[in-house]
């Protein structure tokens, strides 16, 4: 097949910093072109050539500007070209408006959140226009499939689910050895180490993690704090970072880490918490922490659930608004060491079995391929 991939227009592919749908679209598009031709259309920018080839893979860059503009730059840049199928990653007015311009070939939106398919963003009315334009679309968990029917029931005959995954082999246990080599590499001390890594926004419930990790010192007294990641919102890393003094946490904060790097950053932790207090699609955070072969406690929502397994490969807070439940989890796996390592020793089988690049790609390769022989099917009776 010759798949095209069309990233949305904010951030370039690869992504030079952070920026999960275009780590995403990359990792997929890697392991989908050892078996088929890819061509991925992302905005410009400085770092890169505006066309790049590697193998069978080839990644084409845009002008952005306004969403309009690029939208516009995407579809010069499809002319000419056939592809046997299209798929555009997180904007539903993107993919109604490709599905316009080439109604021939079939297009699939692949969702990675609810952010752009719902108020403020836009409105149930208008996106469901555009929904309904499209020919199917991916969801990345069962979780956010059952949101999108919620929302938009007449939708679930053109949804399919496939989950997101690591690069197992990046994101790998880390010896005591390495660990130490690296702490000292990134500054960070002796001690108990809890990360957290994502945006430093607030319905990432760090507030709530910085008071559990305050009560969880009451028990286990060299408990610290790592958190890596950059804020949206100007202030806000100051105020956490107040707070932390107030309460006494030893808490570093490593910025915004480029995720070239970032498993190095899981090579610094004794444990992983996502302490999320509104619906993850997916949560591919404690996949890498997983791989990593960390313990994993995380907030009972979305997504989430499905990837951790509470007992068995990470812990999960269905009281995720109270930090007091968090404190008592983070002290369990501080204190009980045994079964703290036969959580993650789980967790890192779980990944490599379900939550590899290439499981994604394969998942959707197979969704694609059968769509396309049913469509040739359907063609072939049209015509005789």
């Amino acid at each position: 097949m010759h798949l095209l991939i069309i990233a949305p227009e904010q951030i370039p592919v690869p992504p030079l910093r952070g920026g999960s749908v275009e780590i995403c679209i990359y990792a997929i598009a890697r392991q989908l072109a050892k078996e088929h031709h890819v061509s991925i259309i992302s905005r410009q920018h400085r770092a890169y050539n505006r066309i790049t080839t590697k193998g069978s893979l080839k990644i084409v860059r845009v002008r952005s500007g306004s969403s309009k503009q690029y939208l516009n730059a995407v579809i010069e840049a499809m002319k000419n070209e056939q592809f046997d199928w299209i798929q555009v990653d997180n904007r539903p007015n993107f993919a109604a408006a490709i599905k316009r311009h080439f109604p021939q070939s079939p297009v699939s939106l692949f969702l990675h959140s609810l952010t752009f398919v719902k108020p403020p963003y836009t409105s149930i009315s208008k996106c469901s226009d555009q929904l309904s334009e499209v020919d199917w679309i991916v969801a990345n968990s069962t979780s956010l499939e059952q949101e999108l029917i919620r929302l938009y029931p007449m939708c679930r005959p053109q949804l399919y689910h496939t989950y997101l995954g690591t690069d197992i082999k990046r994101f790998q246990p880390r010896s005591a050895s390495v660990k130490q080599r690296l702490r000292k590499k990134y500054r960070v001390s002796h001690g108990f180490q809890v990360l957290f890594a994502g945006r430093l926004i607030k319905r990432k419930g760090l507030k709530q993690l910085i008071n559990a990790i305050y009560l969880a010192r009451k028990k286990v007294p060299g408990l610290k704090l790592l958190i890596a990641g950059g804020e949206q919102s100007k202030g806000y890393k100051a105020a956490l970072q107040r707070k932390a003094r107030r309460l006494s946490v030893p808490a570093k904060f490593l910025g915004n880490v480029p995720h070239r790097n970032i498993h190095e950053v899981y090579g610094l932790a004794d444990c992983f918490v996502c302490p999320s207090q509104r619906h993850e699609a997916f949560g591919l955070v404690n996949v890498e922490a997983m791989a990593s072969g960390l313990p994993v406690i995380a907030s009972a929502n979305g997504g989430i659930k499905e990837i951790v397994q509470h007992g068995l490969n990470g812990v999960l807070i269905q009281d995720f608004r109270n930090p007091r439940a968090f404190a008592r989890e983070i002290a369990a796996v501080a204190t009980r060491k045994d079964w703290a390592d036969g959580l993650a020793k789980q967790a890192r089988s779980d990944a490599v079995e379900q939550f590899s690049w290439q499981a994604t790609a394969s998942s959707l390769a197979d969704f694609y391929r059968l769509k396309l022989e049913e469509k040739h099917e359907k063609d072939l009776e049209e015509t005789e």
